[in-house]
């Protein structure tokens, strides 16, 4: 079995183990979040012996040549000693809260602005550190060229160390650090005649908000059906302002979604089957997918099915952060 070795002590993987898994097992695990290789919050570095390609999957070609790599995604082939990412590794950005808002019972907004220019596309993600040990990845709800903040909706787990913190401690002012944004689940103004299909449930909404918004703003002439599930109607957020962008926009339909209760003016059933029951037929739509990760997979799949391209079917599946 490889051998892991970090801080003068060393550790053996077990079979099919990630380094990550290997490192919890010890006590000495660096911070991680997404565990599928998106976030980049639990990045590291290989002092001795290669990362495996796949392990290095979408970090900058620099990194990537002085041996970065993501232990979450790395089941190592060979024996490996390890150093935690130094800061330039991982740029952060200040960022400090400027507005907090309960938008349901369950679900927070909270508003941020930076402390130096932040670049990033509306439906992207960030890693947001509490502190040097506990980071979480959020979706970007906010739009560049519309909002002076960077917005994101934050959803209480039971239990959640960082969701807990958020809605019962964080306050006006305060100030944490963002790292840079990621993904690539963002609005291509260069499919703007294209049909789009948006399925969200939960807190997913964040980000197909900001490419629901960021399409708007550029002109998308192809129509946008939304669809967005949650269980029980406390738990779905922002339904009268999407209700009145539909009644703007001629080309915007929004569909909420309950499982659990039967109102009038709301869909009952799942937000994924009932976007693809009505829409059966998905060649040359543009899709794009977010909330719970087997959701996210299981529609993937079907709208591969239904005629959707691969490469037109955008969603970041990350676990709910907590």
């Amino acid at each position: 079995m490889p051998l892991i070795a970090i801080n003068q002590n060393s550790y053996e993987c077990e079979a099919n183990e990630t380094v990550l898994q290997c490192l919890e097992r010890n006590d000495c695990a660096p911070p991680s979040s997404c565990r599928s290789g998106m976030c980049h919050t639990c990045m590291m570095r290989s002092i001795e012996g290669l990362p495996p390609p796949n392990s290095q999957s979408g970090l900058k070609e620099s990194l990537q040549q002085r041996n970065y790599f993501l232990p979450c995604v790395c089941i190592p082939t060979n024996d490996m000693q390890l150093a935690y990412a130094d800061d330039a590794a991982a740029p952060a950005t200040e960022i400090r809260l400027i507005e907090k808002t309960l938008l349901s019972p369950s679900i927070i907004r909270l508003r941020f602005e930076a402390t130096e220019p932040y670049e990033y596309r509306a439906g992207q993600f960030a890693n947001l550190f509490r502190d040097e040990k506990l980071t979480r990845s959020y979706s970007i709800a906010s739009v560049p060229n519309i909002d002076s903040y960077l917005e994101f909706h934050i959803e209480k787990i039971p239990n959640g160390e960082m969701s807990s913190w958020v809605f019962d401690e964080l306050e006006i002012g305060h100030k944490i650090n963002a790292s840079e944004a990621l993904g690539e689940c963002y609005y291509s103004q260069q499919y703007a005649d294209r049909n789009m299909l948006l399925v969200a449930t939960g807190s997913g909404l964040a980000p197909i908000y900001g490419v629901l918004r960021d399409a708007i703003d550029k002109g998308h002439t192809g129509e946008i059906h939304l669809y967005h599930g949650a269980s029980t109607r406390d738990k779905l957020y922002l339904v009268d302002e999407l209700r009145d962008m539909a009644n703007e926009y001629g080309n915007l339909h929004y569909i909420p979604t309950l499982t659990k209760e039967v109102l009038d003016g709301i869909e009952q059933g799942r937000a994924n089957e009932l976007a693809l029951k009505k829409h059966s037929n998905l060649k040359d739509w543009r899709i794009y997918l977010c909330g719970h990760p087997e959701m996210v997979s299981s529609t993937k799949r079907k709208a591969f099915l239904a005629g959707a391209a691969l490469n037109d079917i955008l969603a970041d599946p990350f676990e709910y952060a907590k």
